[in-house]
């Protein structure tokens, strides 16, 4: 598993806020509006020539009434909103991670780029960000902070950035061991952001709200879809796969690939399921949210499905789509 997991590349930061002004109102999903205006004020600040890779995503914003999902970007990234409500007061803090991942986890693309961004937007007095109520221009920069595994070191405190500190794309598996204990008995999948692991030929109405067993995700296309986040992290070509199989199962060693596809034909008939899946609110990203429910998931799993919780999989994994937890 660890020669699977080493080649990850990933700076994950929290960032904490805290709100200036008597009444801030969040949009109906945040990770957008970050998108939005944060990559706008990067793109403001660059030369000409570095800022022409960020036009596509700006120009589908201005033209859009509403948020448009299908461009990003063009930095391998995942904003990833903590669930919260959305009415906030003076004082109060809001949290949200963002994750750089593969050759865009480095540090210097966060001090450079993304740091100034967030200054700028706490301070904005320019009327496309700072209506009545918006979150921008409201809101003072309290602390962020770098992972190393579980625990969380501090990149700014109290308005100060710390230069001397350089989160490396590799400490945030310290410590973790993705060994799973074999005494603990997980049997629920939770998304706490909207999953779409891609079209189903027979797929329901965007705004039924009942989803057929046979469209909720299953262990196969989950980790499918890890192996193809995991294609980010792949040095040059693999050893080809069998046809239709994504690249990143090339990380694994021929045993660890036989292992896993035996489980995960085992569970196919085996597995009872319940699920309380539904589409996600109105202007969100993603197919569907909520719970699944097994008999149990298999222990040999459990390593995979932690790894593709910190990773994001499927569609829109720029907007935080495609992470769960496990219970």
């Amino acid at each position: 598993m660890w020669n699977f997991i080493s080649p990850v590349s990933l700076i994950r930061y929290l960032v904490v806020w805290r709100v200036n002004s008597p009444l801030v109102q969040l949009p109906r999903y945040l990770p957008a509006e970050l998108s939005r205006v944060l990559g706008a004020l990067i793109a403001q600040r660059l030369p000409t020539q570095p800022a022409h890779a960020w036009r596509p995503a700006l120009a589908a914003w201005s033209q859009a009434d509403t948020p448009t999902y299908q461009v990003s970007w063009p930095i391998e990234s995942a904003l990833l909103a903590y669930p919260s409500k959305r009415a906030y007061g003076p004082g109060e803090v809001m949290l949200w991670e963002l994750k750089l991942l593969g050759d865009s986890a480095e540090h210097g693309l966060f001090l450079e780029l993304i740091l100034p961004a967030m200054e700028e937007a706490a301070a904005t007095t320019d009327p496309r960000w700072h209506r009545p109520y918006s979150l921008w221009g409201r809101f003072d920069i309290s602390a962020v902070y770098a992972a190393r595994g579980a625990r969380w070191e501090p990149v700014v405190s109290e308005g100060r950035v710390n230069l001397e500190y350089r989160p490396s794309p590799s400490q945030w598996a310290d410590g973790l061991t993705f060994s799973p204990n074999p005494e603990r008995r997980f049997r629920s999948l939770i998304w706490i952001t909207p999953v779409d692991l891609g079209q189903l030929p027979d797929a329901p109405h965007p705004h039924r709200r009942r989803v057929p067993s046979s469209h909720a995700p299953t262990f196969h296309g989950i980790l499918d879809a890890l192996m193809e986040r995991m294609a980010l992290f792949l040095p040059g070509k693999r050893a080809a796969q069998p046809t239709g199989a994504p690249r990143g199962w090339a990380l694994l060693s021929p045993a660890e690939q036989t292992a896993l596809w035996l489980v995960l034909e085992q569970t196919r008939p085996s597995l009872f399921q319940q699920h309380a899946l539904e589409p996600p609110p109105r202007d969100w990203p993603g197919r569907w949210i909520g719970t699944q429910s097994f008999e149990a998931i298999p222990t040999p799993l459990l390593p995979y499905l932690q790894l593709a919780s910190i990773l994001h999989i499927g569609k829109q994994t720029h907007f935080g789509c495609g992470t769960f937890r496990l219970e």
